[in-house]
């Protein structure tokens, strides 16, 4: 059951062209936002859509892969963790952000 805590799968396209750093020590660093999409009915019966944004990072040989074949508008499968952290900025408010840290990717549509 071990393997079954925080983990998170997606499905969505991504909103830009990844991010990538290289890092001194040689490692890689892939930022990109993914969208996914839900619609339903409100009260109305009105349908509505939502897209929620969601944060994705990724380290080493997911960052290479994602580097060389993905690239913005492309739909991907995201698996990884949900990692949480916060910052204070120069006004020492305290701002949340949630990332996904993606263990695996596959690319369901091409470029």
């Amino acid at each position: 059951m071990n393997t079954l805590r925080n983990k998170v799968q997606l499905i969505g396209r991504l909103g830009q062209d990844p991010e990538v750093k290289h890092l001194e020590n040689g490692n890689k660093l892939a930022r990109f936002s993914v969208a996914t999409n839900e619609s339903y009915k409100n009260k109305n019966g009105e349908k509505v859509d939502k897209t929620q944004w969601h944060h994705v990072v990724a380290w080493g040989n997911t960052a290479t892969i994602i580097e060389k074949y993905v690239t913005k508008g492309q739909e991907v499968a995201i698996e990884g963790k949900l990692n949480n952290k916060s910052y204070d900025d120069k006004n020492g408010t305290t701002h949340y952000i949630t990332e996904i840290i993606a263990n695996e990717i596959q690319m369901l549509s091409k470029p």
